[in-house]
């Protein structure tokens, strides 16, 4: 049963569009958002440790903000994880705890050159808007900022809400709104989606 939801949550977040729902720019900041992660692809982007060959965080969900030039490219992420267990829940909330090491975004050769979507043959490489040439090998880019939203049975969201206190980065939902046909339409998943931004730890000028 908990395989079967984690599945369903992925092939919702499958139709979500490359930019998430509710985020919105930075005033003069510059910078493309992908979906990475659920992908078509084989082979799609993830996340490690430097050094690591074999230990990889493959989110359910993972959208990437490309930033940065060529000569220092780096790159923001949002994480959507569903977690059916509160083991599940632990574990995934470890991979993005706070710590003073170092995390990359590992983008495989195949994925940069593929187009963006099934309706835009633009290659990925090119969309990104900071490559000033076509890639011949993976890139390997240092994690700037981490967003994570964490979807949980609604038992557990319940208890969680009543009794934990998040971390900065951390924000949750009951599964359900994960599941829910065209939930980044939905007001109250945009709501929520908008204070994953960095966008809302800044007043805005008028």
């Amino acid at each position: 049963m908990a395989g079967s939801l984690d599945a369903l949550v992925r092939v919702q977040l499958q139709k979500w569009p490359q930019r998430p729902p509710g985020l919105y720019p930075r005033p003069g900041q510059r910078g493309e958002w992908l979906r990475a992660r659920p992908a078509e692809e084989p082979s799609p982007p993830y996340l490690k440790l430097p050094g690591t060959q074999k230990l990889k965080t493959l989110p359910d969900g993972l959208w990437l903000h490309f930033a940065g030039t060529a000569d220092e490219p780096y790159v923001d992420i949002l994480c959507i994880e569903a977690c059916s267990t509160i083991q599940n829940l632990l574990d995934k909330r470890s991979r993005f705890a706070p710590s003073t090491q170092s995390l990359l975004c590992v983008c495989p050769l195949g994925w940069l050159l593929a187009p963006v979507s099934v309706t835009d043959g633009t290659p990925r490489w090119q969309a990104m808007g900071m490559l000033r040439r076509e890639p011949v090998a993976n890139l390997v880019m240092p994690v700037r900022d981490i967003r994570v939203l964490y979807g949980l049975r609604e038992k557990h969201y319940r208890d969680f809400a009543a009794q934990q206190v998040p971390h900065p980065h951390e924000f949750f939902c009951p599964m359900a709104a994960l599941v829910t046909e065209r939930a980044y339409d939905h007001p109250e998943m945009q709501a929520l989606m908008s204070r994953l931004s960095a966008t809302a730890n800044f007043f805005p000028l008028t």
